[in-house]
């Protein structure tokens, strides 16, 4: 008996320490993550900020780097090799958790850490071509020494870090997910870049168009998709001249073909960035100030990692991307520069014809052109693996495979081939090595000649008072009309022939005006002679911007951090008194009409304390959905006309067709949208938050978070209660807003402010996990420690740590 008892007690024993050391499904082994000495309470930390003295091998010289009160490293290194060796050791330390898995996700590898249900997403990756692109990256480096040498020893320094660990001390997410972080490559940093342009191609229209053009027709289609918005604020300034001689393109016929129903990640109108730089005739200092907040999906661990770099020939502070080298946003004693998307029109998507269902070859020019293969082997955690043909045309990879069932008459298999600038050889992160060293204009101007991926409106300001903007990146040349639908793969006609020169890319300097500024809109007006793309973000942001600054006579730098916090709505101001002229206030019950009063007093601020600022967010985005309910089809995806075209429906087209409500015989008007829309808002404001109140209020309706990146219950942040919206400058929704908001104040020594909804470490057992938020949500700036020597003295440095060679 006691033999029994002792067996089974052994078995149970056994059972037990295989279940508390084993990850079943999405439950960490238990046993390793609440271990005293190797769990995850060992990633509790208090505010003391390590300093001291490191051996590390891979050093030529000695490192010293300063940790102020934000644990923000200030690097001061004898050489760059050292420089950007320590940047990935220290980059690697705050977030080697957020490095791994953003590369993961990147290369279609998370199946190797969550299992099968990763899988389809770790194809759609490989498909898309981001490792493909990655790799050219990778190889352009080899004709770029310098700027190889820079990526080389920042993955040397990232590697320096994850050597010394144990497992006891591997950031949390690891411990959850039960898996150990890898070596850091060239590679990884290129895929990272790769994603951030995926990122900021911001989806996709071309297969929804395609279906709008064979449902509605040409016509149609031209009159509510045209290619040059009603209203427009431009980038660059109105009648600049163009001084160049433009290359020539052929137009394109479009011409209708097969209805898909492929569904891509679509653009989302409404989010993203602001930059703005003001000359010194037009501030106190007599100094240019320059500001950027870009807007991004907002995440813990935090986007960026603000960094100081100095080393002979650079002293510069800003922000980085974990996992590539350098400062994208920021300034030295010199010079400032900033960042906003473009959207240029630089991924299209062709229709390809296989010769058999083999796809061994595809119809081109009247010739069947080889395809090659990519064989994409996906791991999957427990130890099977899956192999994934990617088929590859001149184009780039082959993304969509049709399914039989959507084949045509003949049966010839079918495809979408992706080309994406993307896919190119580039050395972007040469634009950074550079701009960090910048002295001006000229400095600025080479920088730039680097850039490739993703477009971005870069603007600059100098210590010498010149100021500047330019659109820029690899756009190619097309005509109106490419790439605003699914394109013909089988004929040259089609493909990409050039790029618009790097000369020609639209830019100013100096204006007339002492400003200029970016907000997404639109980049040049009609005169530009070359087609960037038929669609861009509205132009309220950017008139918003403009009208103040030009305002501005001697503006500071808080001139500029309460512009950037503006919560005024161009569209609320277009658009609300003639929705309400259209109200049928007889009709509306007691509840509706207090609703009404309130959005008729409403100042078009969206306020966290406002509830006209709610009544209309819903009120609009219902009667946007009214309007267009003929392009809501579950069985064909379509795009829905823009906030633009829409607009002008609604204030000069009142007799328009598209305001009939096809699910019902009434034949509704505008007055019917406006009026049911009203309605509707008030009655879900009310379903969903009692009676009119404080749960009203902008700040709770909106609910602004900052989530977890891989959405780990508890690991984001709270609600934060404060206001924006996406048509105003402060464009901040549910959890996409201003990732990084920073003013730079040139001069003799320029000053800078600057904030991210985050903190440094991507450790939540810390205090800099988050340490940032509050100031962020209340809407004000941390100034920016930019220091000279790393023996200067300030109360705000916390701790010192010196790096040695490791003989």
């Amino acid at each position: 008996m006691n033999k029994t008892k002792a067996i089974i007690s052994l078995l149970f024993s056994l059972g037990l320490f295989f279940v508390l050391n084993t990850k079943i499904g999405s439950v960490p082994p238990v046993g390793k993550f609440l271990d005293p000495f190797a769990g995850f309470w060992k990633n509790a930390e208090n505010r003391e900020i390590r300093g001291g003295a490191l051996k590390l091998a891979g050093l030529r010289d000695e490192v010293q780097i300063v940790f102020d009160e934000h644990q923000v490293a200030h690097i001061f290194a004898t050489n760059d090799h050292d420089l950007y060796f320590a940047q990935g050791y220290i980059t690697a330390r705050d977030r080697l958790w957020q490095l791994d898995f953003q590369t993961r996700f990147a290369a279609g590898r998370l199946s190797e850490v969550v299992g099968e249900k990763a899988l389809e997403l770790d194809k759609y990756q490989r498909r898309l071509g981001m490792s493909y692109g990655a790799e050219n990256m990778v190889k352009e480096l080899e004709r770029h020494p310098r700027i190889k040498a820079m990526a080389t020893a920042y993955a040397a320094g990232i590697n320096a870090y994850i050597s010394a660990l144990r497992p006891e001390d591997y950031p949390i997410e690891f411990k959850i997910l039960d898996y150990s972080p890898e070596k850091w490559t060239i590679l990884n940093t290129g895929l990272l870049l790769k994603l951030m342009s995926a990122t900021l191609a911001g989806g996709s229209d071309e297969f929804y168009m395609s279906n709008v053009l064979n449902r509605f027709g040409a016509e149609a289609v031209n009159d509510l998709f045209p290619d040059y918005p009603f209203r427009n604020e431009p980038i660059i300034p109105a009648g600049t001249d163009w001084n160049f001689k433009p290359l020539q393109t052929v137009p394109l016929s479009i011409v209708p073909d097969d209805k898909t129903r492929i569904h891509t990640r679509q653009k989302e109108e409404g989010t993203g960035s602001n930059n703005w730089a003001i000359s010194g005739s037009k501030t106190a200092s007599g100094f240019p100030l320059l500001a950027n907040d870009p807007h991004l999906d907002l995440t813990l661990p935090a986007i960026w990692h603000q960094i100081q770099l100095n080393a002979p020939g650079i002293n510069a502070y800003g922000v980085s991307i974990p996992g590539a080298p350098g400062i994208v946003i920021g300034f030295n004693q010199k010079v400032a520069w900033g960042v906003t998307n473009v959207g240029a029109d630089v991924l299209d998507w062709y229709q390809i014809k296989f010769r058999s269902k083999e796809h061994k070859a595809y119809l081109h020019d009247r010739q069947w052109k080889p395809v090659k293969l990519r064989l994409e082997k996906i791991r999957i955690r427990g130890g099977k693996t899956v192999v994934d043909t990617v088929f590859y045309t001149h184009h780039g990879p082959v993304v969509y495979l049709t399914r039989p069932n959507f084949a045509k008459a003949n049966n010839i298999p079918e495809g979408y081939a992706l080309r994406w600038v993307a896919h190119d050889p580039s050395v972007d992160i040469a634009t950074f090595y550079y701009l960090n060293r910048a002295s001006n204009y000229t400095d600025y101007r080479k920088a730039l000649s680097y850039y490739i991926a993703p477009a971005q409106n870069f603007v600059f300001a100098s210590n010498e008072n010149d100021i500047s903007i330019t659109p820029n990146g690899y756009f190619p040349l097309k005509s109106p009309g490419h790439g605003k639908f699914l394109l013909d793969g089988t004929t040259s006609s089609t493909d990409w022939k050039d790029r618009i020169p790097f000369e020609h890319n639209p830019t100013a300097k100096n204006p007339s005006g002492g400003f200029l500024s970016s907000a997404n809109q639109n980049p040049t007006d009609s005169s530009y002679p070359y087609y960037l793309n038929w669609e861009f973000a509205g132009y309220e942001r950017g008139n918003r911007i403009n009208t103040r600054l030009a305002a501005m006579k001697t503006a500071t730098a808080d001139s500029l951090r309460t512009l950037q916090n503006d919560n005024y709505s161009v569209l609320a101001k277009n658009v609300v008194p003639t929705m309400l002229n259209l109200v049928n206030k007889e009709k509306l019950n007691a509840t509706e009409r207090e609703a009404f009063n309130i959005i008729e007093k409403w100042n078009y601020h969206f306020d966290a304390t406002e509830i006209g600022a709610s009544i209309f967010e819903i009120w609009q985005k219902e009667a946007y959905n009214k309007v267009w309910d003929e392009f809501s089809d579950p069985k064909l995806p379509m795009r829905l006309p823009n906030r633009d075209r829409t607009v002008q429906l609604l204030l000069k087209e009142p007799e328009s067709v598209w305001f009939d409500n096809i699910s019902t015989s009434k034949k509704e008007n505008r007055n019917d949208i406006i009026h049911d829309a009203f309605r509707f808002s008030v009655d879900s404001l009310q379903r969903k938050f009692g009676l009119i109140g404080k749960n009203w209020q902008w700040g709770m309706v909106k609910h602004s978070h900052v989530p977890h990146l891989a959405k780990i219950a508890g690991f984001g942040s709270r609600m934060i209660f404060n206001g924006g919206s996406k048509t105003s400058i402060n464009a901040l929704n549910e959890s996409n807003g201003p990732s990084w908001r920073m003013i730079v104040a040139l001069g003799k020594i320029p000053s800078g402010y600057g904030v991210f909804p985050g903190g440094q470490s991507g450790n939540p057992g810390s205090f800099y996990y988050d340490d940032m938020i509050n100031t962020w949500e209340r809407g004000q700036l941390n100034e920016l420690l930019f220091l000279n020597s790393p023996t200067d003295r300030d109360k705000r440095i916390r701790a010192r740590l010196t790096l040695k060679n490791k003989h």
